[in-house]
């Protein structure tokens, strides 16, 4: 498979006309979305809209029903599921609300298990988690377990975790909606920051126009239909 970067003016990833149903209710009837390098698009909408349910099918999380998801030259929706996996170990991470971190953990064990996974030896992975720790303002809390951790530090570890391995697409589902409005701009500021360093894309989404002002573009999804597209300022 080609790892090449997308060609000039061709999206990183893009979802065409998606179709998901879980049992008889509709989730997604037609949603399209695309992501370029570097781009962080915010998907809104109401609850229920499909929002979620679009994100997971570009993540290769779920496969639509119907409708094409692209990354650079692979279809991801007919990929094995042995290359999604390994598409999420190397070039996709994943943010989720409450950040999903292994209670069982330390912190900076919670950070540099996508590293290791990977191969990397045991002192070099903590050696790079601790570092992204320092840079989430964590670092204090390295040796905690994630039930010791408020909920913005867990967030922050989450963030440090996603971003360790160096992603080209980080996949974040309600980032904040877990969070008070203050922890969740700092979370925002932190994340949007690290990724355009990174050169990483960011597919966003939220319900809370507040974070979606963090975005280059956001589109909106109503009754899971792609039902506008705004330029953010």
């Amino acid at each position: 498979m080609s790892t090449t970067d997308s060609t000039p003016g061709q999206p990183l990833l893009a979802a065409r006309e998606l179709y998901k149903s879980y049992g008889s209710t509709p989730a997604l009837r037609g949603a399209s979305a695309e992501l370029c390098n570097g781009e962080i698009l915010a998907v809104t909408g109401p609850s229920g809209s499909g929002k979620s349910t679009l994100l997971h099918c570009m993540a290769g999380i779920v496969r639509p029903d119907r409708g094409p998801v692209m990354y650079r030259d692979e279809r991801l929706d007919h990929v094995s599921e042995e290359r999604l996996s390994e598409l999420r170990r190397t070039e996709f991470a994943v943010v989720f609300q409450f950040g999903q971190l292994i209670p069982e953990l330390t912190t900076v064990d919670n950070v540099c298990l996508p590293l290791v996974l990977n191969g990397t030896d045991r002192r070099t992975a903590q050696e790079q988690a601790r570092t992204w720790l320092e840079r989430f303002g964590v670092l204090g809390r390295a040796e905690a377990r994630p039930g010791e951790l408020s909920g913005g530090q867990a967030q922050r570890v989450a963030l440090a975790r996603a971003l360790v391995t160096g992603p080209k697409v980080v996949f974040a589902d309600e980032p904040t909606g877990a969070l008070d409005s203050l922890a969740g701009e700092q979370v925002m500021t932190e994340l949007t920051s690290a990724a355009r360093q990174l050169g990483a894309a960011v597919l966003l989404v939220t319900h809370d126009a507040t974070v979606a002002a963090y975005a280059d573009r956001e589109i909106r999804l109503t009754d899971g239909r792609t039902a506008a597209l705004e330029v953010s300022e």
